[in-house]
């Protein structure tokens, strides 16, 4: 197996963590204040099931990028992922399920391109999860060949 791969430095490490947080806080702003959510014209009140989820995966994706401005070594950075991936997953599944779209151009067929979008960021959440899961198992077994167990 092949050493792992040089990281960008903590306080590269550290900025990164902080500007996804904030971008979570942003967004989690933006629904939920006023008009939020409802001024998209093309999201339905179907929307107000995803929600819940939805904000429960910035929160989580808040939580996880605090954690790890404090503390980042790559199993917690893995596991991180795990869990954001997999409520991304549960997200992108809800969203599939309720459908809140509804869309007036009869030119194209946007409801198929959302479907096809949902369907590639599952698929692609689904590999990431993977790779999350690889890695974890990989800082794992590094950790306990160092004795760090």
């Amino acid at each position: 197996m092949s050493a792992a791969k040089p990281r960008p430095s903590p306080a590269a490490r550290r900025a990164g963590y902080t500007v996804a947080a904030v971008v979570n806080v942003v967004l989690l702003v933006l629904i939920n204040g006023r008009p939020g959510w409802s001024a998209v014209p093309f999201l339905t009140g179907g929307m107000t099931a995803v929600l819940p989820l939805l904000n429960a995966s910035l929160l989580i994706g808040v939580a996880v990028d605090l954690v790890q401005i404090v503390h980042d070594p790559r199993w917690t950075v893995a596991l991180g992922g795990i869990v954001t991936t997999a409520v991304g997953i549960a997200v992108l599944a809800r969203l599939w399920e309720v459908f809140p779209f509804a869309f007036t151009d009869p030119s194209t067929d946007w409801a198929m391109v959302v479907r096809v979008v949902l369907a590639v960021g599952l698929i692609g959440s689904a590999a990431g999860l993977l790779a999350h899961t690889i890695s974890l198992l990989g800082a794992v077994r590094q950790r306990l060949r160092a004795g760090h167990a």
